[in-house]
């Protein structure tokens, strides 16, 4: 049996762990630079507000509906998510993280599961004040927004045969997509039960062994085991828009060096070495004034994740396709051709950035990871900012800011 432990609404409920009086109000959170409603509390879209709605369109009705809204801080929901997750695997053996507010688990041999979930819901909810749904079922599919399906059930559901698939949208299935799911309505395939009636060898033949193996897990036959092993990632990107346009180059200088800052750090926390450094500039594709778009490369002789290395080849790049009287809206750092360290060659006739290198960047994550991000950066990345993108109604870094964290008094 495996379980799927989904976080409720996770940005709307990271928003109100330290804010209590905000536990039955409605929240929304918006994207980056403001610009959209990327999470909503059960209230919200109990009003009426669909995902990815633009939130300059709808700022004075949610005044008057009085919902709060809240500027994505991904610092502290990714800290958040990190404490879930090691709370579930001091719950459970077997734990595979899929995504920042979801995980599952494997619990084969074990008796009981209903009160067992009703455990894990607890204890997540006591530790981290963050609600869960728990989906549990013979196969990661099934498993798979079960939970939040069946709320009439609690926030627990175990499922069995007959497996109720008539009230899931064929667009609920995991691992069907928009295009995959209008194919299937148009041969009148509409829901889970549907999909599940399908002979297997048809759903080979008409789509591919991955349909098949969607077909089985919703008959009951576990096709998809836990990964003991993630697979390699393929490329890691770290791209924003600006809060105000750029007109300069050392503004767009900082605004790279930064990406490629925070590109380094996430290679360094999954232990991958850039081969190739790419990125990118454009201006403002709606705008009525001149356009222009770019890219550039750079690769390494040795595949490297130190910070140095890689602003120093981003901000070369960014020389090569500078191009002045222009207004920019965005840019982006991308690592591709991404290494282990036990795949990473040494160069036959380089010299290799040494053990000197790697120790630096060792001391710099944890005194950020202490102290809070950027409590060391390099100053090619700027102090001012004023192109840092648009958050005007975030909250404080409750958990890894020594300045916001709050003060109890009895």
């Amino acid at each position: 049996m495996f379980a799927l432990v989904d976080c409720n609404n996770f940005y709307a409920s990271c928003e109100r762990v330290f804010r209590p009086e905000w536990r039955k109000v409605p929240i929304a959170v918006l994207s980056n630079n403001d610009g959209c409603l990327i999470a909503r509390s059960d209230e919200v879209k109990e009003m009426g507000y669909k995902l990815g709605a633009s939130y300059f369109k709808l700022r004075k009705k949610l005044v008057r509906d009085g919902v709060i809204v809240q500027s994505s801080n991904y610092t502290l929901y990714g800290d958040l998510s990190q404490r879930v997750m090691g709370c579930l695997e001091e719950l459970a053996p077997i734990v595979k993280v899929y995504s920042i507010d979801e995980a599952f688990l494997d619990l084969h041999g074990m008796r009981d599961l209903e009160a067992f979930g009703h455990h894990v819901a607890g204890t997540v909810k006591k530790w981290t004040a963050i609600p869960v749904s728990i989906g549990i079922a013979p196969t990661k599919t099934l498993a798979n927004r079960i939970g939040k399906k069946m709320k009439e059930t609690g926030n627990v559901y175990v499922i069995h045969p007959p497996y109720p698939l008539d009230r899931i949208p064929i667009e609920d299935v995991w691992g069907i997509g928009r295009r995959l799911s209008q194919r299937l309505r148009l041969m009148g395939i509409g829901t889970a039960r549907e999909l599940a009636e399908l002979d297997c060898m048809t759903a080979r033949k008409s789509f591919s062994i991955v349909m098949e193996r969607t077909v089985r897990e919703l008959k009951g036959e576990s096709c998809i085991p836990m990964e003991d092993v993630p697979p390699d990632a393929q490329h890691l990107m770290v791209s924003r828009g600006f809060k105000g346009k750029v007109t300069t180059k050392n503004h767009l200088q900082e605004a790279v060096a930064t990406y490629a800052t925070r590109a380094g750090e996430k290679a360094r926390a999954k232990n991958v070495y850039a081969g190739t450094l790419q990125i990118f500039i454009r201006t403002c594709p709606f705008s009525r004034g001149p356009r222009y778009v770019n890219n550039a490369s750079w690769s390494f002789l040795e595949p490297c994740n130190d910070t140095l290395s890689l602003v120093k080849g981003a901000t070369t790049c960014l020389d090569r396709i500078w191009k002045d009287g222009y207004v920019y809206q965005k840019a982006g750092v991308m690592l591709t051709n991404l290494t282990t360290a036990e795949k990473n060659p040494t160069p036959l006739f380089e010299k290799t950035s040494g053990q000197s290198t790697r120790e630096l960047m060792l001391v710099v994550d944890q005194m950020n990871h202490r102290y809070g991000r950027e409590t060391i950066r390099i100053a090619s990345s700027g102090f001012d900012r004023p192109w840092m993108m648009a958050r005007e109604f975030l909250s404080p870094s409750y958990t890894t800011r020594w300045e916001d964290i709050p003060t109890v008094r009895a």
